[in-house]
């Protein structure tokens, strides 16, 4: 096992661990539901990152178009919409501790809505060409559009309109109500954490899908043999 895995392991045990048990900064309505902040908020960042690895793959591939380059792309797509989802769904939990409502239809979460439905498109536009080639460069360029669109949905646009979420439309972060630090001891280990898992699971599915190719490849050579 390499060392980045067995790093991953161990930052999500402690992530879980000092999630929970670990003092928070005792706050007005927020209450025990800040250590959401160390799940919802790493997701998140996860999910950006691992996007923004395949837009990499997806460049990749349209200078060099091979089949890695195009599986760590959508296998990453992938995984970062999972992580999307993750996090759109603690962030409803949250919001029903806080705001009272699982969606209030803050400007972020409308956003972060829009910007799931554009990668969810990607993947319905790639599963709907049939030709490999024709598929792997379409859904490459559609790859960075999604991503530049990503991030005014996701910085940009909240910050221009009234919003509920901490550091955005004029409410203050959270670190300017951490003023012990112990919460910046468990959440920058869990954005490591949850990115390096993201990897990982990209990592398995790539391995996996080249195997499968393989097979597919194999299986289609003994049918020619077979009929010739």
């Amino acid at each position: 096992m390499k060392w980045w895995k067995i790093m991953t392991i161990i930052l999500l045990f402690y992530t879980l661990i000092g999630g929970f048990l670990l003092p928070v900064p005792r706050l007005a309505i927020v209450n025990e539901s800040i250590r959401n902040l160390y799940f919802h908020v790493p997701m998140w960042f996860g999910m950006i990152i691992i996007l923004a690895i395949s837009v990499y793959y997806a460049l990749r591939y349209l200078r060099q178009p091979t089949e890695l380059n195009d599986l760590y792309a959508v296998e990453s797509a992938n995984v970062g919409i999972l992580l999307g989802i993750l996090g759109i769904v603690t962030g409803m939990v949250w919001a029903q501790y806080t705001w009272g409502t699982y969606w209030h239809g803050d400007p972020k979460q409308n956003a972060s809505a829009i910007a799931l439905l554009i990668y969810l498109a990607y993947s319905v536009l790639r599963n709907s060409l049939e030709d490999a080639q024709q598929r792997a460069k379409v859904s490459a360029v559609y790859n960075v559009f999604a991503f530049a669109t990503l991030i005014p949905l996701l910085f940009i646009l909240p910050r221009l309109t009234d919003s509920m979420h901490p550091g955005n439309g004029g409410n203050p972060g959270f670190n300017s109500y951490d003023l012990d630090s112990t919460m910046r001891m468990v959440f920058y280990p869990a954005v490591i954490a949850w990115t390096l898992l993201g990897w990982w699971i990209v990592t398995l599915r790539v391995r996996w899908r080249v195997l499968q190719n393989r097979v597919n490849e194999n299986a289609l050579k003994v049918e020619s043999s077979l009929l010739a």
